[in-house]
């Protein structure tokens, strides 16, 4: 079974390219945890008047 894995693969690369990633640029994690602080801290900056 592997060989006909290994065969459609070919076979997909061949018609769109290389080969597609595992994992999907929206599926990495690449936010640090600046990031989180900045979300964070413009969240609290900015809640509505109904909210406090």
């Amino acid at each position: 079974m592997p060989e006909a894995n290994k065969t459609s693969r070919h076979a997909v690369n061949k018609i769109f390219g290389e080969a597609l990633p595992d994992i999907a640029p929206d599926e990495r994690d690449t936010a640090s945890p600046d990031d989180d602080a900045d979300r964070d801290r413009w969240l609290r900056n900015n809640i509505p008047p109904h909210h406090q």
